[in-house]
């Protein structure tokens, strides 16, 4: 037998007793390359804009382009026009067409909750006869995203999805990464898929009818990737908190593109775009996050839940030297000026044996990404650590301090 430059024997010895084992391995090594364009724009839909037809054809194919489009029924509730809008940009061009009219989905938490919502779209996407080369457009809030996504990728091993994210956390964290996912079994994510976009189309004209919750939730997960990656961009949501909370949109949109660039780095340059290590730095505040998510039946939103794991996690650092108390009082002051909270009455509730029900989101944490459990924490302000073990004793602090810093306080919620 002729054998390839990457052959090798394996043997278990060299006795007769052992040669049945005897075999031979190939190794099997590849490389993919992957790209999508992030795009910034404003009223995407309009006949004149002709960003969503360009990104369609972006492989000059030379073909008519098949289309699904799912909206989440919020979005499609808060703009009125927008589903007709759609099936207008459609019909005006000859290049392309929808497989069938534009459907809403559930939005927020519960589009994800199960298989009920992503059966239903791979049964449309069945019904309707859309291949590997139609296109998916999911437009909504993170959520939407994550459910149509994982329903797209697992139809015929993956559909073209373009994202259309609406809110700021969508915008700026979620809608740009190349994960899709549900929840189940009572854990975020549990059922999933890495499978990057074909384009993530951000329309800042969304964002003006966000309601108050959803706006200041995406500037959570900005304060997450500044402490732990970008100083100056830190300094910047510092100085700028109280405007950002309060709607200033020129601000949001800066803090939009710096946010989502940080991410994009992040994924093309930390050599483990796919998460097959244990370390998952951009989830820096998420064990607890996650936690607290699922023990308020998703009452509390992402953001805000993001918001709370941060300013434990920050008070973890300074506990270990990490971080000073001074930067650790920047964090929490301009989080709480922003309008996000540090506390939720929840943190204080106890499983059996009287340890902190929040400690669970450990366990489930190391799970989800496999390994050791890795906990990223910040090393002063705009650089990060990861720690592999945490002491529960400085969480139990963590709890206390907040729950007297909150008492009484807009925050306090």
């Amino acid at each position: 037998m002729k054998k390839n430059p990457g052959h090798m024997d394996v043997s278990a010895g060299n006795s007769n007793n052992t040669k049945q084992f005897q075999s031979e391995e190939y190794k099997q090594e590849f490389m993919v390359r992957h790209n999508y364009p992030v795009c910034f724009t404003r009223d995407l839909f309009s006949p004149r804009n002709p960003l969503l037809a360009s990104i369609l054809d972006r492989f000059k194919e030379g073909r008519k382009y098949r289309a699904a489009v799912f909206v989440d029924s919020g979005v499609a509730k808060a703009h009125p026009s927008l589903m007709s809008r759609i099936e207008k940009y459609f019909k005006a061009r000859k290049e392309m067409e929808l497989a069938f009219a534009p459907v809403t989905v559930p939005g927020g938490e519960k589009a994800k909750r199960g298989w009920k919502h992503v059966k239903e779209i791979m049964r449309l996407l069945n019904d309707h006869h859309l291949c590997r080369h139609s296109y998916v457009a999911a437009i909504g809030g993170g959520a939407v995203l994550d459910m149509v996504g994982f329903a797209s990728s697992i139809v015929h091993r993956g559909l073209r999805v373009v994202r259309v994210p609406t809110t700021v956390l969508a915008q700026n964290d979620a809608g740009v990464g190349v994960k899709n996912g549900i929840d189940d079994y009572g854990a975020k994510n549990f059922a999933g898929t890495f499978s990057p976009p074909f384009a993530v189309l951000n329309d800042f004209n969304f964002l003006h009818t966000l309601s108050g919750k959803e706006w200041k939730g995406g500037i959570a997960e900005a304060f997450k990737v500044a402490i732990i990656k970008d100083r100056e961009f830190l300094e910047f949501l510092c100085e700028n908190a109280v405007a950002l909370g309060k709607r200033d949109l020129p601000l949001m949109e800066k803090m939009i593109r710096r946010c989502a660039i940080l991410h994009l780095e992040h994924i093309r340059n930390s050599g483990d775009p796919f998460e097959s290590g244990s370390a998952r730095p951009l989830d820096f505040g998420h064990w607890s996050a996650h936690r607290m998510e699922v023990a308020s039946n998703y009452r509390i939103g992402h953001g805000q839940a993001v918001a709370v794991g941060i300013a434990l996690d920050s008070f973890y650092a300074m506990r270990l030297g990490l971080l000073s108390r001074q930067e650790f009082q920047m964090i929490i002051e301009a989080l709480a000026a922003s309008g996000l909270p540090l506390w939720y009455g929840l943190l204080e509730k106890r499983g059996e044996g009287g340890r902190l029900d929040i400690l669970e989101g450990l366990g489930q944490f190391q799970e989800h990404l496999g390994g050791g459990l890795s906990i990223t924490l910040p090393q002063g302000l705009g650089k990060k650590c990861d720690v592999h073990r945490i002491e529960e004793g400085i969480v139990e602090e963590a709890v206390r301090y907040f729950k007297d810093l909150g008492q009484g306080q807009p925050f306090s919620h």
